[in-house]
């Protein structure tokens, strides 16, 4: 069952600061502005204590409370596909009219370079932040669970929110793709994915996909796993790795859409017929691999109302109303005829 609340968890300030370090919080000031003689030691124990209670230092302390009402910080891991600019114009519809204006960095799946990005974003006093996943750095929960800000983690509901999570069960899609794929008599079954260790996202699927492998008493046949970035050139000369390395190799399910049609243009280079000869499914659901010759088999997911979702969820916070504090949009199986 979703729980609610209104809460808004209380903010990491200046005395915490001061109390972990035992030094007084004009000290902590001095260190923090670089003002004033200050010991490197006593220097050192203040930015240990600042990493240890994720203190964020204030931008706009002495301006008007309302300055930083107006902002909602978002970071997205990529905008290299539809994917989250879809988000994004979720977010921006639900909250345009709102007056609250939608700032954004994009992380590259690097968790450090999402810390830095969180922090820079948290020192502006957002009204509410929106990240993507729920597996995020040490320091960066440690900011995020003592900004005192609303909190919103998208596109992922597969573990601990630290706040409001709104997404699908990426294990889940990943199994049901694996029942659909032995539903339809495939027993020889690949994978060929992109960077696992950074997009945990895509891991979970694979992670999901096994399973559902494991409950017919299958295994994975053979796999390559690109560490970079997924691209359609990517998954294209993946795919011939894999053939080259499995040949018995039947059907595959691939990491995402952008793979899957990489993917596709190998078989039609190589002569293999699809799905006769080599199945593809992805997943995603992007209108490129739908307007393939053969439209790819995948799964849908509801990216644009992730978004919308999370920026209603950003101002019924704000206004004081119970806030579904997980929520699950689901997705959809598209059959395909890849």
């Amino acid at each position: 069952m979703p729980t609610r609340g209104t809460a808004v968890p209380s903010k990491v300030t200046l005395a915490d600061v001061a109390r972990a370090a035992e030094v007084s919080e004009i000290t902590v000031s001095r260190v923090l502005r670089a003002k004033g003689p200050i010991s490197e030691t006593t220097r050192l124990k203040v930015e240990q204590a600042v990493h240890a209670v994720g203190y964020v230092p204030n931008r706009i302390a002495g301006a008007l409370a309302s300055a930083a009402t107006d902002l909602i910080g978002v970071v997205v891991p990529s905008l290299d596909n539809i994917v989250f600019p879809d988000v994004l114009r979720g977010i921006d519809t639900a909250v345009s009219s709102s007056g609250l204006r939608v700032v954004m960095g994009v992380s590259g799946y690097d968790p450090e370079a999402e810390q830095a990005l969180i922090r820079s974003l948290l020192s502006w006093r957002p009204a509410a932040l929106i990240v993507t996943g729920l597996e995020h750095t040490a320091e960066s929960r440690a900011m995020l669970a003592g900004s005192g800000t609303i909190v919103v983690e998208i596109m992922d509901i597969d573990g601990p929110a630290l706040d409001i999570a709104i997404g699908i069960s990426h294990r889940r899609a990943g199994e049901a793709m694996a029942r659909h794929l032995t539903g339809r008599g495939y027993r020889r079954i690949g994978y060929v994915g992109h960077d696992l260790r950074r997009d945990r996202r895509a891991a979970h699927r694979r992670e999901g996909f096994s399973a559902g492998l494991r409950d017919t008493g299958l295994t994975l046949t053979g796999e390559i796993v690109v560490e970079a970035p997924s691209s359609t050139m990517r998954g294209r000369q993946a795919l011939a790795r894999l053939i080259g390395q499995w040949p018995a190799v039947e059907a595959v399910y691939f990491s995402n859409d952008d793979m899957a049609v990489g993917g596709y243009f190998h078989c039609l280079d190589a002569g293999l017929s699809v799905p006769d000869q080599m199945a593809l499914a992805g997943f995603n659901g992007l209108e490129l691999g739908q307007t393939l010759p053969k439209p790819l088999t995948t799964t849908l997911t509801r990216r644009f109302d992730i978004g919308r979702l999370a920026g209603e969820a950003v101002l019924s916070r704000m206004r004081g109303r119970p806030v579904d504090t997980l929520v699950d949009v689901g997705f959809d199986l598209i059959p395909g005829a890849t």
